[in-house]
């Protein structure tokens, strides 16, 4: 690995100093982390277009009227 730190509940760390295991957990939290961000943006998404179905089915209903 490289020279990176990595800070744990204020304390940093050298990634090379830390076990395979520990790296191993830190980049599954990373890639967890990524997943996350992309499911949040995918759930902002999909509730703009919920709005959007919603504001056409209201201006259908109005149509109608």
């Amino acid at each position: 690995m490289t020279n990176s730190t990595i800070t744990i509940d204020g304390t940093a760390y050298q990634l090379d100093a830390l076990s395979e295991g520990a790296r191993g957990a830190i980049a599954s939290i990373r890639l967890v982390d990524r997943k996350m961000a992309d499911l949040q943006n995918e759930l902002a998404i999909l509730r703009t277009a919920r709005q959007a179905y919603a504001r056409a089915i209201k201006a259908d209903l109005k149509n109608e009227g």
